[in-house]
């Protein structure tokens, strides 16, 4: 069975014993969440929510807070001496599923 969950604005499909990255979600590491927002559950049937499905949660263990690799963001306009260096790390937070409740 896996579902596919909605979080940090991104839809995100696990199964149970997967390792998903998300966008960081304020808690602490070793801290169990629950993720309600269940857009489909799949499966041997398919149950699509409108625009969640009821009764249906993910629970997750955090396994780390981090930040990802440097990007560098740079724009330029030629001829008109206009150069922006700009750099960024997004956070995330690594999620291992460990019960689907559906």
């Amino acid at each position: 069975m896996y579902v596919v969950v909605e979080t940090g604005g991104k839809q995100v499909r696990v199964s149970e014993g997967s390792v998903v990255y998300v966008e960081r979600l304020d808690v602490n590491e070793g801290e169990k969440v629950t993720l309600d927002k269940v857009l489909m559950v799949g499966g041997d049937s398919l149950r699509v929510g409108n625009p969640y499905v009821e009764g249906v949660t993910v629970e997750a263990v955090v396994e780390k807070q981090g930040r990802q690799k440097k990007i560098i963001v740079y724009k330029y306009k030629a001829k008109k001496k206009y150069r922006r260096k700009q750099g960024h790390r997004q956070s995330y937070t690594k999620l291992t599923i460990t019960k689907i409740n559906a």
